[in-house]
């Protein structure tokens, strides 16, 4: 394509949580590489907009999980779709890329696509897991599929949908044998302590849940084990200063180190991990920790969930590797006994962790595609095919 067909070039994004703003900002640092003169707007967090984003909403606003909290603010959020809609029937895209949060972006897509608009989806939603016939509302939504793991593509080509797997972008950055003596002190940790870090979750509703369970957990574990400390890092300043305000109400004589915006830089300096269901499973596999996963949420979405949810594992760790590697404790289980139990015992059998590290480094290894410039490279033949009237 000739570098003059290249100007005004325009792509409309939306990421809905902190996850999809990471993706997202590698992706367009990877965009730029083809195309130097991009306008991108859409709706992105910190790291999209640091790499040149308008965002027309803020990102939190679509930061919601479960079933019942999405439709506590269906308006609001009818009415950003509806926003972004119209933005870009005013202002076309060459290509829409929506990243993850499905429930919002496939809609979206869907009413775009109809409009002439190409669309790209980013993270493939969990079709393997449960609403398996949003297949097909994907199949007349989207022009391409980007999906992050190998598992997924399958169920799309057997759709005729067209796919390509691109990696995961955490996989390229994170470093295949992190030093957790480097991450001590660019922390300013002591070098030979036992550190656990608790990872209660980025939502607002995730430390809701989560929170209170995880300082309890690390009070009975520092109650019979002293010499251990405690850290952790928040998503950002409201979710640093909601965790600090529970811990001071709950437990404040817990040794916990709080930090912002240094959840990787944690999980590489800690021993073992505790950490909530989603994205920071995944981070945690890539520093080759060991972690105990915990999930809850309110009793009539866990409800509803274990009636449409048919999968064996919650944990990107165990689903990767298609069996049970990391505890899993899920709702009622997800008690601070248990976690203590689960997590003192990493710390009682190093041949377990040791074992663990080495199938961290098989799958990291899988997984390691250079996801950026694959998926930029995927979008950036969509807008080729679009230029050409194809």
């Amino acid at each position: 394509m000739r570098d003059d067909t290249l100007e005004g070039i325009k792509i409309g994004i939306v990421a809905g949580e902190p996850s999809g703003d990471l993706l997202g900002a590698s992706l367009i640092k990877a965009l730029r590489q083809k195309i130097p003169h991009l306008t991108i707007t859409g709706v992105g967090g910190p790291a999209m907009i640091a790499e040149g984003c308008e965002s027309l909403y803020n990102i939190e606003s679509l930061s919601l999980m479960g079933f019942v909290e999405p439709l506590m603010h269906l308006p609001e959020l009818i009415n950003i779709r509806n926003g972004l809609y119209h933005h870009f029937l005013k202002n076309k895209p060459d290509v829409f890329i929506g990243i993850d949060s499905p429930d919002f972006n496939l809609g979206l897509e869907l009413k775009l696509r109809q409009k002439g608009i190409r669309v790209a989806h980013y993270v493939s939603p969990s079709v393997w897991a449960w609403r398996q016939n949003r297949i097909f509302k994907i199949a007349r939504a989207v022009d391409l599929m980007l999906t992050l793991f190998p598992f997924e593509a399958k169920i799309y080509e057997d759709h005729q949908i067209p796919v390509k797997f691109v990696g995961h972008p955490l996989a390229d950055q994170i470093p295949l044998h992190p030093d957790k003596l480097a991450a001590r002190k660019r922390l300013n940790l002591d070098p030979e302590k036992i550190y656990i870090a608790i990872l209660p979750g980025s939502r607002r509703k995730e430390l809701k849940y989560l929170a209170k369970l995880f300082i309890a957990a690390a009070y009975r574990i520092w109650k019979v084990r002293p010499q251990i400390e405690f850290i952790t890092s928040s998503a950002n300043k409201k979710r640093h200063v909601e965790f600090q305000t529970k811990w001071r109400k709950d437990i404040p004589e817990v040794p916990i180190k709080f930090f912002e915006r240094h959840s990787h830089d944690v999980m590489e300096a800690s021993d073992v991990v505790l950490v909530t269901s989603g994205t920071a499973t995944l981070e945690t596999m890539l520093y080759k920790r060991p972690m105990v996963i915990a999930y809850r949420t309110g009793a009539l979405t866990f409800q509803i969930a274990k009636r449409i949810i048919h999968v064996k594992y919650i944990g990107l760790p165990n689903l990767l590797a298609n069996e049970r590697v990391v505890p899993e404790l899920i709702q009622n289980d997800a008690t601070p006994e248990k976690l203590t139990l689960a997590l003192l015992d990493y710390l009682d059998h190093p041949e377990k962790v040791a074992a663990l590290e080495k199938r961290f480094t098989e799958l990291h290894e899988k997984l390691r595609c250079n996801a950026s410039e694959k998926a930029a490279e995927a979008i950036f033949s969509l807008i080729s095919t679009s230029l050409r009237g194809a």
